[in-house]
């Protein structure tokens, strides 16, 4: 009997066990934020954890300098000046209002310092002195501004000072914000480390980055406050965690205190609730199909960037993924061409798309090459493959 008992509980454990849905990881509704607009963003998949009104256009504030503070590391990055080139000071600059770096005029300043101004003080005049010594002006420079916005697909900015001081016409969004301040990270990673600066000291004057997070969140190491009455208290904040980098954007809050409490909000729930991992390296062989006409007969096919995927934790295990090459792939192909598709899927729902490029350029085979593979490739497709 107790045998018999065994043998049936042991059959009613794996019934249930067959017949019982493995669990899900459970993601709960993102945070109410008390802003007027916000998006929370991973840094690398580039996928949007949770927004409200994050294409609305609003007036920036000083959020303004992370386009300002771009172009001088742009400028830098191409040689076309240095950190120690020194900037004379006009008194159109030292005049500015606002925030200060407190520079004199009549005096040069080094691109250095005014980098650090623009960063950790929020300097209008630092702002004001870089847009004359890069343009001749300010609103030349705002030109630049928007140039670039155009060419980062901030599709809801528009630019008409380096300070962000009120204008009808000045405003951004916070996609837009969110889009610049992974540019920032990605591509002038050696300058990035500047906005995790606590505090600057110029001049005899030492001011703290207004930044609170800097403080609080070990995490935390960017990017930039703003505020005017006109945009209320707004904070773009960027942080990373075991590989994995967030950024947050509140545009509209109520104080210093909130921008950072609403922001650590979003973070927080980012970080809990989702995992990112990288898929694929940039320049990794994913496929080798078949090239007809060519001097080799194998074409190399990867990716042209890293890929990464953005998941609700504990999800890993339903990822794959599927290879879309075009058919009959025919020389010659060059290097970086589009050829495919690589899809990335959660369970049923596609997740991510990616390009599937040549990783080697194929050139057409001599004549007798050529022939060759068209009587071939008519008998493969002929008889599916087996010839």
């Amino acid at each position: 009997m107790p045998a018999v008992l065994m043998c049936l509980l042991l059959f009613v454990s794996q019934a249930l066990a067959q017949s019982t849905p493995s669990p899900q990881a459970i993601v709960p509704s993102p945070p109410q934020i008390a802003a007027k607009s916000w998006i929370l963003m991973d840094a690398n998949s580039g996928r949007v954890l949770t927004e409200h009104n994050a294409d609305e256009r609003l007036p920036p504030a000083s959020l303004t300098k992370l386009m300002t503070a771009y172009l001088v590391e742009r400028e830098l990055d191409r040689g076309n000046i240095s950190l120690d080139d020194m900037v004379p000071v006009s008194e159109n600059a030292w005049r500015t209002g606002g925030s200060k770096m407190f520079i004199e005029v009549g005096k040069q300043v080094s691109i250095r310092d005014l980098l650090y101004g623009i960063i950790i003080q929020s300097g209008n005049d630092a702002s004001v002195a870089v847009a004359e010594h890069l343009a001749g002006g300010e609103g030349p420079f705002a030109d630049m501004m928007n140039q670039h916005a155009s060419r980062l697909g901030l599709s809801n900015t528009h630019f008409v000072n380096a300070t962000g001081l009120p204008h009808p016409e000045h405003y951004s969004s916070a996609r837009d914000l969110a889009l610049l301040s992974q540019y920032i990270i990605d591509d002038y990673p050696e300058h990035y480390a500047i906005y995790a600066e606590k505090y600057f000291t110029f001049n005899d004057i030492r001011q703290p980055n207004r930044n609170r997070l800097l403080w609080r969140d070990a995490s935390v190491d960017g990017l930039k406050t703003g505020h005017t009455d006109e945009a209320g208290y707004c904070l773009v904040a960027s942080a990373e965690r075991d590989g994995m980098r967030l950024i947050s954007v509140v545009m509209g809050t109520s104080s210093e205190e909130a921008r950072a409490q609403e922001t650590q909000k979003l973070l927080s729930y980012g970080f809990r609730y989702f995992e990112t991992l990288k898929l694929y390296d940039q320049g990794a062989v994913l496929n080798s199909p078949r090239v007809w006409g060519g001097e080799k007969n194998e074409l190399r096919l990867g990716v042209d960037q890293d890929v990464f995927m953005t998941l609700p934790r504990s999800r890993s295990e339903e990822l794959s993924a599927r290879l879309d090459v075009r058919p009959d792939l025919t020389a010659p192909i060059n290097l970086g061409e589009r050829v495919g598709t690589l899809e990335v899927r959660l369970g049923e729902e596609v997740v991510g798309e990616q390009p599937l490029v040549a990783l080697e350029a194929i050139e057409e085979g001599g004549l007798f090459k050529r022939l060759f593979d068209q009587v071939r490739r008519f008998f493969t497709n002929l008889l599916g493959g087996w010839f």
